[in-house]
């Protein structure tokens, strides 16, 4: 396979690296493979060289601006040359064999100009299980396409895996401005210029979830921020499972009257419990345990996704 530009952003990876780019570099083809460092304090840039020595189509390069959209940006500047596709790789995520090539045939059987992935998390520890399990379910994505294996479909966003290079470069690439939702930004350029994406999910991803409470909370801020920004920028209204999380800070702040009456409780209540036993039957479903834990992330996701969108809006509104 030639003409193709592996782009690996990474901050922070030493755990991940090894085996993906053992994985990566074992794929069939001369293609060329990027890692985009965005300034690692471990062992990920050492880890990277070391690699590098031993295989001329790995390079590593520096992303000072630290953004995933930023990394991917420079590599297809210095490096993209005439390549045909190009893939990108998040250094956090499990792969299926064949990942590149098996985009590559993707592309050409369905003559689509991205081919965009699904999403299966996993955990380790009890929290990210919980976690996992309530990102494979309705209750924490509220049935986004990507994030369930589905049937393979044109779609109009998914996770990022494999984009047409000339289109890719025709619409400017990332927006470099957006820490989070920089995909699905991108997504509705690439369909404004008249690209056709599809979601294969025979090559349905893995990905571990955040460690801890206040690192999910962290992410789902940012996710609600990045949304409402792209929403903003295109003057999208969000479809009803964007909605839904809206209601929950709303119901948070109507709860700092319950001193007067107890009934200003009852919403953030509701959510709350239904969450929970939504986590639990969920979790029972997904084989017990930490599992049915589930609906203690949903609601973090829920809380700081809404309060991250509507803070963002507040902003555009006060500028």
């Amino acid at each position: 396979m030639t003409g193709i530009l592996v782009v690996i952003p990474c901050l922070n990876e030493e755990a991940a690296l090894p085996g993906l780019l053992r994985q990566q570099l074992a794929e069939p083809g001369d293609h060329s493979i990027v890692v985009a460092d965005g300034g690692s304090t471990d062992s990920s840039r050492a880890i990277v060289a070391a690699v590098a020595r031993d295989h001329p189509r790995l390079t590593l390069i520096d992303n000072p601006a630290r953004l995933q959209a930023a990394g991917v940006n420079r590599a297809v500047a210095e490096l993209g040359g005439d390549a045909r596709w190009l893939v990108r790789i998040d250094a956090h995520c499990d792969y299926p064999e064949g990942y590149v090539r098996k985009l590559i045939d993707t592309a050409e059987r369905q003559h689509a100009t991205s081919v965009v992935v699904p999403m299966v998390s996993r955990g380790e520890t009890c929290f990210q299980r919980a976690a996992a399990t309530a990102q494979n379910s309705r209750l924490g994505t509220g049935g986004s396409p990507h994030r369930h294996v589905g049937t393979g479909a044109w779609v109009d966003h998914g996770h990022h895996a494999l984009m047409d290079m000339t289109l890719f470069r025709q619409v400017g690439g990332y927006r470099e401005t957006m820490s989070h939702n920089e995909d699905a930004e991108l997504d509705l350029r690439l369909a404004a210029a008249g690209g056709r994406l599809w979601l294969e999910p025979r090559l349905a991803l893995g990905y571990l979830p955040r460690r801890s409470a206040a690192q999910l909370w962290r992410q789902y801020l940012g996710y609600g921020r990045g949304r409402a920004q792209t929403l903003l920028l295109h003057r999208r209204r969000p479809k009803l499972r964007q909605t839904l999380p809206l209601a929950v800070p709303a119901a948070a702040l109507v709860a700092l009257l319950t001193p007067v009456h107890w009934l200003f409780a009852a919403p953030l209540l509701g959510w709350a419990l239904l969450c929970l036993a939504g986590g639990i039957a969920i979790g029972a479903r997904a084989g017990g345990g930490c599992a049915m834990l589930s609906g203690v992330p949903a609601m973090i996701m829920h809380l700081a996704w809404g309060l991250g969108f509507l803070a963002r809006i507040a902003r555009r509104r006060m500028l």
